[in-house]
């Protein structure tokens, strides 16, 4: 469904998934980029175990949560920057603490 437009001339953009090395496109997104890269599960539902993955690509359904830097935020929102540190969100969580 998804697919790259062609190249900008631009150089690629590294970043990391789970310790893993993505190349990105300038310009793209971090879900954009994983998807890209056959990434397509980037946390996990709670107490099923359900992969999750970008759904609506617009911030507007959060099922492509992530973590980075140690904050939960939206894979589709965020640009990718070179160096950046991606990792794959745990099971959901409450504002209270508790497993949603």
């Amino acid at each position: 469904m998804f697919r790259r437009l062609e190249p900008s001339g631009e150089a690629d953009i590294e970043f990391t998934f789970d310790g893993r090395t993505i190349t990105a496109r300038p310009g793209e997104t971090v879900a954009a980029a994983l998807i890209a890269a056959g990434i397509v599960s980037f946390r996990v539902t709670h107490p099923s175990g359900v992969d999750r993955g970008p759904y609506c690509m617009m911030g507007a359904c959060y099922d492509c949560l992530v973590e980075i830097g140690g904050v939960t935020v939206q894979a589709c929102s965020v640009p990718v920057s070179r160096g950046l540190r991606v990792d794959r969100s745990g099971p959901a969580t409450s504002p209270d603490g508790a497993q949603a």
